[in-house]
């Protein structure tokens, strides 16, 4: 890394004065007002804000029920918990994303069970999930990476012929389609996250959508104590003050105001991911004759939400590591990161006796992956000077 400083200081010039962040939220005046309203108003939580916010995406995505949380990780846990999950259960997820993914089923005394990724799209393999399966497996919780849907067909025909119950996890994948159809009313429950850099935010949030009542309704206790109001599941009546604790919850409720934001997002998620997939596109253009670099790839039967575009370094082609070509972008200001370091890679996990070489496809995968920014509030010009600043970086460490 010491050759690239040298260059800067020999007369090389950073591409960007200001650092251009990978993720970011875009807000506009409707936003700020939309909350404002609700400070305003009556209810801060668990009021009409959050209900009106649940059904909005509900109606979005096709589902029937939508259940709001504080978080995503929170919503994950919510499903997790409604599957019935519990103590020496296996859930099979994938290695190649947050720490989350897998956490939630642990909560609950599940074991995390990693299934190896697609080299080309990066998702979850099906193949390698059938592989994996026990008497012990009671779901498969694939990742929608980068925003690009998993092979949803396949992974369901497996659920079906093993009794499984899938809970996808679409954090990346708000506005993504699976052979025309919205991703969030295809798997049993779908998770969507609302953090700032996802495809709409309100601030922290997540969110679970479903078909199915019985999974509604435990939901809804979950985040909230595992208490219940509602006349027709109480066990006793004592009198209309009357409520029951009936599982043990957590409090995981979302406020009217992070709801109120996300309802106001929520109208402008088409044209967020509009602009996502322009961008994407430019990129794929730009990069797609550099050996040094491999594109991401949209399947032909989804449509993804492009969350993240994130490239493959062909280290063949380079004289350095990964490492050396990321430091190089954050001197030129280009705000990149990593998506993600393999979960059993955690000391945690290795703690828990996951051993390295668990999946080999991610292990290799991981070694050369970078992930460019790329959001919605992002300029031509930021496009651009992400642009030059790779193709500067590549050039100087072109073998």
């Amino acid at each position: 890394m010491e050759l690239y400083k040298d260059l800067a200081i020999h007369g090389g010039i950073p591409v960007r004065e200001k650092y251009l962040p990978y993720g970011r939220q875009w807000l506009d005046e409707e936003d700020i007002q939309s909350v404002v309203n609700v400070l305003q108003g009556d209810y801060l939580t668990t009021g009409p804000a959050v209900e009106g916010f649940e059904q909005s995406i509900a109606a979005y995505v096709g589902a029937k029920y939508a259940v709001a949380f504080a978080n995503g990780t929170a919503a994950l846990h919510g499903a997790c918990f409604a599957a019935g999950i519990k103590q020496g259960d296996e859930v099979i997820t994938s290695p190649l994303t947050f720490a989350a993914s897998a956490n939630c089923i642990l909560y609950l005394g599940g074991t995390p069970v990693f299934a190896d990724i697609d080299p080309l799209t990066l998702n979850i393999d099906p193949a390698a999930i059938e592989k994996l399966i026990t008497p012990r497996t009671k779901a498969i919780l694939p990742v929608d990476f980068a925003g690009n849907p998993v092979d949803l067909d396949t992974i369901q025909a497996i659920a079906r012929k093993h009794h499984l119950v899938v809970i996808e996890d679409a954090a990346h994948a708000l506005g993504a389609s699976y052979k025309n159809r919205k991703i969030g009313a295809i798997s049993d429950m779908t998770m969507f996250s609302f953090h700032p850099v996802k495809s709409i935010t309100s601030g922290e949030g997540g969110i679970i959508t479903t078909d199915q009542e019985e999974y509604y309704r435990k939901l809804k206790q979950f985040r909230t104590h595992g208490i219940t109001r509602e006349a027709d599941q109480l066990r006793e009546q004592h009198g209309p003050w009357y409520y029951e604790m009936q599982t043990l919850g957590y409090n995981y409720r979302i406020t009217d105001i992070q709801a109120a934001l996300g309802s106001s997002q929520l109208k402008k998620l088409d044209s967020f991911i509009q602009i996502r997939r322009c961008y994407a596109e430019t990129y794929t253009r730009t990069f797609q004759t550099m050996p040094e670099i491999t594109c991401p790839q949209e399947p032909p039967s989804v449509s993804s939400a492009w969350h993240l575009y994130v490239i493959r370094l062909n280290l063949d082609y380079l004289g350095v590591e990964r490492k050396e070509i990321f430091e190089a972008l954050i001197q030129e200001n280009i705000g990149v990161n990593v998506h993600y370091i393999p979960v059993y890679y955690h000391p945690y996990y290795r703690e828990l006796g996951y051993p390295t070489g668990l999946c080999p496809q991610t292990e290799k995968i991981y070694q050369g992956i970078i992930t460019l920014p790329l959001f919605p509030a992002m300029t031509e010009q930021d496009l651009e000077d992400v642009i030059r600043a790779l193709k500067k970086v590549i050039h100087y460490y072109r073998r």
